[in-house]
């Protein structure tokens, strides 16, 4: 698959970072994949990248540290107009993300962007 391009669209808090680190010091590296399910809506779920298969049409909004994080194109077009920051609160993960069974979990909030004409 081709390297996507970057929107730079995305951060975290010092929070999501340290939780980040020790996912990633028990798995190895992992990507984030915003959520547009019902379930998980403003979960980024966090998978190991060798597990995880991006497809066609996901968008990489930016990295967090080395950690791709990708959203799908239609779920992009609803949020293409704010900047996502992946922070952490108390609580489950998603049932498939690596956060799942931390009793924290990671969440996205945002910030409104003014469109570029």
């Amino acid at each position: 698959m081709p390297e996507k391009m970057s929107l730079d669209k995305v951060s975290a808090t010092l929070e999501a970072i340290a939780l980040l680190a020790e996912i990633i010091a028990d798995h190895g590296p992992v990507l984030f994949h915003q959520s547009g399910g019902c379930c998980d809506g403003s979960s980024p779920m966090c998978y190991p990248r060798s597990d995880f298969i991006v497809g066609d049409n996901d968008v990489l909004l930016g990295t967090v540290g080395e950690t791709p994080v990708y959203i799908g194109a239609s779920q992009f077009e609803v949020w293409k107009h704010t900047d996502l920051i992946i922070d952490v609160v108390a609580g489950r993960g998603g049932m498939f993300s690596l956060d799942n069974g931390r009793e924290k979990r990671f969440l996205t909030r945002s910030t409104v962007c003014t469109p570029i004409a």
